[in-house]
């Protein structure tokens, strides 16, 4: 699906045909938005744009000069978009195009920020003057969300760790959602990492209208922010996994001391039984209250060990 943002009478106006192309020039044309397009509409915008749009493997690469690049005319970045899901992160490969200050997107799924970002310059069309102003206006919406998703995150972080606190379903299946949310955490850093090198590139360009840096430069500023709060919450996780894993092994400690204990006490009764067991002639034998001496043999030999635990404080 190929969406055309183009001026017409100072409104901005959007078209799905390449038709549309004939009659309108780079500086008419303010966006245009390609939606997993067929091999038609790529060459359209390609012979339109005078330029070659990069396919999915270049846009997934993750070398610097794949990220971000210009050539005398145009300037080519890719990015990830992070897509959240029930339980897991996922991201999406984005190519920007920007040519004399037409911007081209390519991508490969629908994404709310562009969606929005739409209806907003259908309705306000002022405010875009041009396709540098629509790729900051996504990368700012992006870094929004972004931001959303890491408050959530640390959301998440701070309920496990009310649950380590009041040790409810301190199990294997925790363990499991702690560690799922590392894996979270690190794709989100990632993603914004992505970004930022991004911005960085485009600030070293000399092509990018100078009123958008300042833009920009808040956006490096938004995204520092981001990534001490990624590190901050990976650090919580580490934190929680190490007190997990502490609190099973002092579990499993106690259940050992118990075992432990329990095998100390039965040890002497064991080996008195064991002893009057014998088929030969024992003392304290030969009357009705052998049964009696030796129960209370027992009971003497478990109080003198649990004496001698006690008095040591080994349990």
């Amino acid at each position: 699906m190929m969406n055309i943002f183009y001026r017409k009478n100072g409104l901005i106006e959007v078209s799905q045909s390449g038709t549309v192309f004939s009659g309108l020039t780079l500086q008419d044309i303010v966006w245009i938005d390609l939606l997993s397009p067929s091999g038609e509409e790529k060459r359209l915008v390609e012979t339109f744009l005078g330029t070659e749009i990069q396919s999915r493997a270049q846009a997934e690469e993750i070398e610097s000069s794949s990220r971000f690049s210009e050539t005398d005319r145009a300037i080519f970045a890719n990015t990830n978009f992070l897509i959240p899901g029930p339980e897991e992160y996922s991201m999406e490969a984005v190519s920007f195009i920007l040519v004399e200050g037409t911007l081209t997107t390519l991508r490969e799924v629908p994404l709310r920020s562009f969606t929005e970002l739409q209806r907003r310059m259908i309705a306000n069309p002022r405010q875009y003057p041009g396709g540098f102003t629509v790729f900051v206006s996504i990368l700012d919406q992006r870094v929004d969300l972004d931001a959303d998703m890491i408050e959530l995150m640390s959301k998440e972080i701070s309920q496990y760790s009310r649950r380590v606190n009041q040790q409810e379903d301190i199990n294997e299946d925790f363990l499991l959602d702690i560690n799922q949310l590392q894996e979270n955490a690190m794709i989100v850093r990632e993603n914004v990492v992505d970004k930022q090198r991004l911005i960085s590139g485009l600030l070293r360009s000399d092509k990018y209208p100078p009123y958008l840096e300042s833009r920009l430069n808040v956006l490096l500023q938004d995204i520092s922010s981001l990534l001490n709060h990624t590190n901050f919450g990976f650090e919580r996780l580490e934190y929680l996994q190490d007190t997990v894993l502490g609190i099973i092994n002092l579990d499993q400690n106690r259940i050992m001391k118990i075992f432990t204990l329990v095998s100390l006490f039965l040890m002497p009764p064991t080996l008195v039984a064991s002893f009057y067991g014998m088929n030969v002639i024992l003392p304290m034998t030969g009357t009705s209250w052998d049964w009696v001496i030796i129960i209370g043999v027992m009971l003497l030999s478990i109080g003198v060990i649990w004496y001698f635990f006690k008095k040591r404080k080994l349990f």
